[in-house]
């Protein structure tokens, strides 16, 4: 079955060719994407969400790490009732439930996944080693930045390249999320593999204030 061209439909967002598409071909829609994710949840990153919409109506039935990239909280309560301790289990690309929630900005069940035990500080399982803090900081998604850190995230974890949430915030110029992560102990001086720190991101990007704050 010609399943990739099920993944070029939904890069195009071509609605019309997906419904006639999952009409010949119904069981694409349990096949995973050549990125090793679903195509429900292939359609979330590329942010088709009237996309993610037609084809979480498709399916007979949404799993829980779709449900969290797609922000459908009933459906990630249900799953989380029968079986507790999905929450800390990974999904076929190495991410969490809450990394993959906080990835999408989905703050409701972000903060539901850590009130029902989610390990802020679990890394991807994959050579890219994302922490949820590092998603949601990235994202620019404030809300759920500070509930991670109010509920134990470390601020001075570090990802794949060396990157740390202040790398992340200074490159956006969230001042808001860069005065939090510094009265909460983040390091100015905490360089990437290529030998940058927090302030040298801001000033290639533009936010000179900001990183003459950092420097």
């Amino acid at each position: 079955m010609p399943y990739n061209q099920l993944e070029q439909l939904i890069a195009e967002a071509d609605v019309d060719s997906i419904k006639a598409f999952i009409a010949s071909h119904p069981e694409a829609l349990k096949v995973n994407t050549s990125f090793n994710v679903s195509p429900l949840i292939l359609s979330c990153y590329y942010g088709k969400h009237k996309i993610t919409e037609l084809l979480t109506q498709a399916k007979t039935e949404v799993d829980f790490f779709e449900a969290c990239s797609a922000n459908k909280f009933e459906e990630v309560a249900h799953y989380i009732y029968n079986n507790p301790e999905i929450v800390n289990q990974y999904y076929d690309n190495g991410y969490t439930g809450l990394g993959l929630a906080s990835h999408f900005g989905n703050e409701e069940i972000s903060r539901y996944l850590v009130l029902k035990g989610a390990d802020v500080n679990l890394p991807s399982d994959n050579e890219f080693r994302v922490f949820p803090l590092h998603s949601a900081i990235a994202g620019n998604f404030n809300n759920i930045s500070k509930m991670l850190i109010e509920n134990g995230a470390r601020v001075n974890i570090s990802q794949k390249a060396g990157i740390t949430p202040l790398h992340s915030a200074a490159k956006n110029g969230n001042i808001e999320l860069i005065i939090l992560l510094l009265e909460k102990g983040a390091s100015v001086d905490a360089k990437n593999e290529d030998g940058k720190k927090p302030a040298d991101l801001a000033r290639e990007n533009g936010f000179l204030e900001i990183a003459e704050i950092l420097s």
